[in-house]
């Protein structure tokens, strides 16, 4: 019957002739109904599936094996568990312990309704000011953790803190799998997600800061963002199938969104991804659509953010909307030339200006009309930073003495060259940045590009998420060689682009197609370093690094500060209720922590009127008299004073930032020694050591009540007259 039906077939053929596609289209079916065809495709759907199992299996252990890891090491360094409520909550040193205490008072409020209405309206934190707590201090996290902890009934199973900290210990754990995933995607292989976690974990000390800030706003942020960049990687492949690309797409939008509510500063890190983006645009038009959409996202998400934050104006304000109006109303008034034509580069010059200029016209005129409280004070540091500017105000220089705000310094990159990331991060980006250049040249000279680059050609800087990622990641690293304390944004991005490069062929094909190997195969060769390169590398860093991790899991530390402990003891028992204390920014933030009474300053830096109060409270530490003193602890409400020994003696830091020395320069007092036509002698003593002598005229203002050997406080006695 077979031998008869084609013969008739043929017949039918003849008389409706069809195209020669049509024929060959006919044919390769009548091949494939012949042959054996389902064990092939089975196969490679197997294969593929036992490949994303694998990879997704290995992201998700890594993922929870490094929040086990930062849980075990932060309870071996603090002996947590064997901690009293307030020895655990002192470990929350600075502006870390301030975010936690909205937690407790949260939990502690009648209904979850009631807290929020009492953080917004706060007056029980900061005398004489009443705060909205949430928008200024970004509590989102709080109020999602508070919530969270009384819906799931955890008051019966875990104690506040430990839910507290074991959901930023998770975070971290998806943030170490959104690296292992962006960089699978880019290299193919889920080892390159391995190397990523590994050099991520041995370099945490420049990678993240949890270890020493658990709360802070950034550590609860930035697993959003890593998971954004992972949803944004595979949303810009070439590849992409439709319903990757709407996943990735959702992703996007829900982690952007939650990413800008949980930091105040997070419009900015993405001004600086918009950037990219419109970089990438410029080099690639075959990505506009794409990019656009992305575009969308932040324009919602800057929306919803500013309605929902109590109508941030700093949102209306940022950089990012002035840039994203800016390139939409480019691409509206954009024309079509055709590509590689002498007005077609005329027209991508015109658009690059006008986007530069109505970017930097729209968030003048935004600033002009809409009120803002945006960081003024960070504006004036980086111009004092870059040698702009000279001022002699406490603020701005001791911003400039603070060592995450440094340029980094060189045991920064020792430590990363002993890591072997540094060098293998500098290779891999000078590898896709050269690659990328000659993309660039090549649209210039009018010559197409391939739509699908195979590993033959050799060509990885045509791919857009590679375009994209190294000029992230050299924004970034152009941040981070400014100021020290931004190399926590850009380290996790340099473990994650080194790790593809090591374990992607087609890096090392590109790299061979340039220097011309004749004696091996190109392909052959960058297949067998992109297996050989990971596994020597994660052979020696097992050798050097693996002991070290255990040796910190197995050695006992403890966090010993039994000064802080009885003053914080001393304070819950004597001082009443309604007492107003004043000291250190840093040291407020533990007794509003701890204790729960009010203070007067806090360690926060994006309020003018707290910056104000910070720098009139450290006057304790220079040569002021009583009397002005005792005004400006009246002025504010306080009770009572605080004096640290620690910085009226401090003799650790480097000359010119300790912070009397600091004072001194501002008020114009000669600083030591030194002499300086500009600067005079005060006639008075610095009052941090003159008021512990007990004379007078400092006993008429001040009483000691307590001290011991890190602390002395003093009641802020009722003066009717001043005594000179």
């Amino acid at each position: 019957m077979a031998e008869e039906e084609g013969p008739a077939t043929e017949l039918r053929q003849r008389k409706k002739p069809k195209s020669s596609e049509n024929k060959d289209s006919a044919k390769e079916e009548k091949i494939n109904n012949t042959s054996i065809p389902e064990r092939a495709p089975k196969y490679v759907l197997f294969h593929r599936f036992a490949k994303i199992f694998i990879g997704c299996l290995a992201a998700v252990t890594s993922g929870m094996m490094y929040a086990l890891y930062l849980s075990a090491y932060h309870e071996r360094k603090f002996w947590f568990s064997n901690r009293q409520e307030l020895e655990r909550e002192i470990t929350f040193q600075g502006d870390s312990g301030i975010y936690y205490s909205y937690y407790k008072d949260m939990l502690k409020a009648p209904s979850f309704e009631r807290g929020v209405y009492e953080l917004t309206h706060n007056n029980k934190t900061v005398s004489l000011k009443t705060i909205n707590a949430v928008q200024q201090m970004s509590l989102y996290p709080e109020l999602i953790a508070s919530a969270l902890y009384q819906a799931t009934g955890s008051n019966e199973i875990i104690e506040p803190v430990y839910f507290y900290i074991g959901i930023v210990f998770g975070l971290q754990g998806i943030y170490v799998t959104a690296l292992f995933v962006t960089s699978w995607l880019m290299s193919g292989t889920w080892l390159a997600g391995m190397l990523t976690v590994a050099w991520f974990i041995i370099n945490r000390v420049d990678t993240t800061r949890i270890e020493y800030s658990i709360p802070l706003r950034e550590n609860w942020a930035l697993p959003y963002f890593a998971c954004q960049v992972a949803a944004l990687t595979g949303y810009l492949k070439s590849n992409l199938n439709a319903y990757g690309e709407r996943f990735c797409y959702l992703l996007m939008s829900a982690s952007t969104y939650t990413f800008m509510m949980m930091w105040e500063y997070s419009h900015y890190l993405l001004f600086l991804q918009a950037i990219s983006l419109f970089l990438l645009n410029s080099f690639s038009q075959k990505l506009s659509d794409k990019v656009h959409e992305v575009y969308k996202i932040y324009i919602f998400s800057l929306f919803l953010g500013y309605l929902l934050q109590f109508e941030n104006s700093a949102l209306l304000v940022s950089p990012l909307l002035s840039l994203i109006v800016a390139l939409m109303f480019v691409k509206y008034l954009q024309l079509t030339v055709k590509e590689g034509t002498f007005a077609a580069k005329i027209m991508k010059f015109i658009n690059f200006y006008l986007v530069c200029a109505l970017t930097v016209t729209l968030n003048i005129v935004m600033k002009m009309f809409v009120p803002h409280k945006e960081n003024g004070h960070m504006l004036k540091f980086l111009e004092v930073k870059f040698g702009l500017n000279m001022t002699k105000n406490f603020t701005m220089n001791w911003l400039l003495c603070q060592e995450s705000l440094q340029s980094p310094s060189q045991e920064f990159f020792l430590r990363l060259t002993q890591s072997s990331l540094l060098p293998f991060y500098i290779l891999v980006l000078i590898i896709c940045f050269f690659s990328m250049m000659q993309v660039i040249f090549r649209r210039i000279n009018g010559e197409s590009l391939k739509e699908n680059v195979t590993l033959e050609d050799g060509r990885i800087g045509e791919r857009p998420e590679i375009i994209y990622h190294v000029i992230h990641s050299i924004l970034l690293g152009s941040l981070a060689m400014i100021i020290e304390g931004l190399k926590y944004l850009w380290m996790p991005y340099v473990c994650m682009l080194a790790a593809f490069g090591v374990c992607s062929p087609e890096l090392w094909t590109t790299l061979f197609k340039w220097l011309r190997l004749r004696t091996v195969h190109p392909v052959l060769l960058a297949l067998i370093l992109s297996m050989a390169m990971p596994t020597i590398i994660g052979l020696s860093l097992w050798k050097e690094f693996f002991p070290r991790l255990m040796t910190e899991l197995t050695e006992l530390q403890e966090f010993y500060d039994p000064d802080t402990v009885e003053l914080m003891t001393w304070i819950k028992r004597q001082a009443p209720v309604a007492a107003v204390f004043a000291g250190s920014p840093q040291l407020m933030g533990a007794i509003k922590l701890c204790t729960g009474w009010m203070v007067t300053s806090l360690p926060l830096y994006n309020d003018d009127d707290l910056l104000k109060r910070n720098e009139n409270i450290y006057q304790i530490y220079s040569k002021r008299s009583a009397e002005d003193i005792y005004k400006i602890l009246t002025s504010y409400k306080a009770n009572y004073l605080i004096v640290e020994d620690a910085i009226c003696n401090e003799v650790g830091t480097m000359r010119g930032c300790r912070v009397k020395d600091l004072l001194d320069i501002a008020n114009g007092h000669v600083v030591c020694e030194e002499d300086d036509d500009k600067l005079t002698y005060s006639k008075y003593g610095r009052f941090c050591h003159e008021v512990k002598i007990n004379y007078s005229p400092y006993v008429n203002y001040f009483t000691r009540v307590y001290w011991n050997r890190s602390y002395f406080v003093y009641k802020i006695n009722t003066v009717i007259s001043f005594q000179s």
